[in-house]
């Protein structure tokens, strides 16, 4: 496999997409972030400091995808055409743990994937939920970052085998 991202100097560039078609290209990440259910709690309720972190981390994790070409070096600016943030809470992972899984649905038309768009989107928004929760859980535990699902493009589609 050739790595793209190396000139024939051996040096970094950004991959030149310019004789690529456009296709529809979608890609969907998820990440968990892990907390004391008294934390949880606390962000079911309404009752975290801070506001609201489910509304403000999905509009982190919405600005985050927007902005990653910003953040990683070799990312081409995308016109991204729908950015969507879910999240399922589970109260009991453990005997003293709940979690907030995250998933990031992005979409374009256009001559490179959102791999990296939605892969930052959910580290964006668990990042955002640590944040507004660090005052009273600074043990949370970001994990399981990865994408799970990838299609368009010359490479195909790509769904992720659970393990």
């Amino acid at each position: 496999m050739e790595l793209t991202h190396f000139n024939r100097s051996g040096k970094a560039h950004m991959v030149d997409v310019t004789a690529k078609a456009d296709t529809k290209r979608v890609a969907a990440a998820e990440g968990r972030i892990v907390m004391n259910q008294s934390t949880l709690e606390l962000v079911k309720k309404g009752q975290m400091g801070k506001g609201d972190v489910l509304g403000v981390s999905q509009v982190a994790g919405i600005m985050g995808a927007k902005r990653t070409s910003e953040l990683i070096p070799m990312c081409h600016v995308l016109l991204l055409t729908g950015v969507d943030i879910e999240f399922a809470i589970h109260d009991q992972i453990d005997e003293l743990h709940g979690s907030i899984d995250i998933k990031a649905i992005v979409k374009t038309t256009g001559k490179t994937g959102v791999e990296m768009e939605a892969l930052t989107a959910v580290s964006v928004a668990a990042l955002t939920i640590y944040d507004m929760c660090k005052a009273v859980d600074k043990a949370m535990v970001i994990e399981f970052v990865r994408l799970t699902a990838k299609s368009g493009g010359k490479s195909g589609d790509y769904v992720r085998d659970e393990i």
